[in-house]
């Protein structure tokens, strides 16, 4: 499952791979502003605080709902 959060004016922050080493992708409205290799390099762009995880929920025909 991919992961990625997402924050106020248009910030969205995903895990990436860049030269061989993961890496938190962060951009701002589809543009890329910066590849961090800490949260805390992060948290120097965006706050922490502000950001939601996105999560996918199972969609189409095979999908029964608990109950």
């Amino acid at each position: 499952m991919d992961r990625r959060w997402v924050g106020p004016h248009g910030y969205e922050i995903v895990p990436a791979v860049r030269a061989g080493r993961q890496v938190l992708r962060i951009r701002k409205h589809g543009w890329l502003i910066a590849d961090c290799v800490s949260v805390a390099e992060v948290a120097g762009h965006v706050d922490l605080a502000d950001l939601c995880e996105v999560i996918a929920l199972p969609m189409g025909r095979r999908y029964k709902a608990a109950g």
